[in-house]
Parts: C-alpha cells; structure tokens; sequence
C-alpha cells in the first residue's frame, strides 16, 4: 500500500537533506520511493517554492497535475482573490476522496511556513525500524495520511502521467 507522507524540516534545506538519505536507503531496499516534491520557503519569501521530482520507479509517479493541485491548494489559495479561492474550495472537497482532508490540508498550512522546508512522499515497502534508525539524527516532524488501497487506486486514475 502507498503512503502518502508529508516531513517538516525546522531549515529550509532540510527537506533536500532527507530525500538525499532515502533515495541512498531505496538503494538498499529499505523503501520505495515512488514520487516525491519538495517545498522550500526561505526567509522574507512571500511564499514558498516548489519542486516536484522525477519520479524514482516511474509506474507511482503521480505527475505534476497532482503536485500542482495539491501544493496550489496547500500554499497558494491565500494569495488568490475569491472566485479562484471558491474553486480550491470545491478542489479540496475532491482531494477527500483520496484521503487527503481538510484537517490534513489545515497541518500542512499551519506546519509550513517561512523559513522551514517539507517532503511530500508517496512510499511504499518501508522497513519501519531500519528506516527511521537511518534518519534518526535529522530533526523532522512527521505530518502523514495513509491511503487505502481504494483510495490509492483513485488518486492513481485522476492523475497518473
């Protein structure tokens, strides 16, 4: 089953850091890492940065139609007017049937802001114990939802490359 993961770094690298040392464990066959994107917000940006990866096993990759959906809903209805702010409403409504909530979309924005990084992972086949001894020594907070296999299936279907 995939998980869809979200870390909050306290730096603004830290999400880069962290996506270094599990792409080195899916090396190992410690986990599989099938899309990721990372949000950077340095400080006295207005707003954060973001950057979706090349999918690491390319049959999980999500595509950037998902990334860009989400991240818009996440960090950029703010700074949107009304009607465009009414339109990630109805977006968000459509985001639950994947497992992806309002008191999930409410951590994230709350978690992530200037000066802090995040990693959005979609993973699957992690060896739980060996995984998060290798990542012990970065500071993080993890901030996830796990889809069910329906759920994931879904979120394949409305926006897989």
């Amino acid at each position: 089953m995939t998980t869809l993961t979200v870390l909050k770094f306290p730096t603004a690298d830290g999400a880069d850091m962290m996506l270094d040392r599990l792409q080195q464990l899916q090396l190992q066959q410690l986990i599989t890492v099938q899309d990721a994107s990372i949000v950077t917000w340095p400080v006295g940006a207005r707003k954060p940065k973001t950057r979706q990866l090349n999918s690491t096993t390319g049959a999980g990759a999500l595509g950037g139609a998902f990334w860009g959906m989400l991240f818009g809903l996440l960090f950029f209805v703010p700074f949107f007017g009304l009607a465009v702010g009414a339109a990630m409403g109805a977006l968000a409504g459509h985001f639950a049937h994947y497992g992806i909530d309002e008191n999930f979309i409410k951590q994230v924005r709350d978690k992530v802001t200037e000066g802090t990084s995040a990693l959005f992972l979609l993973t699957s086949g992690a060896v739980i114990d060996r995984v998060a001894s290798a990542v012990k020594d970065m500071k993080f907070e993890i901030i996830s939802t796990n889809l069910s296999r329906e759920q994931e299936a879904q979120l394949h279907e409305a926006f897989a490359e």
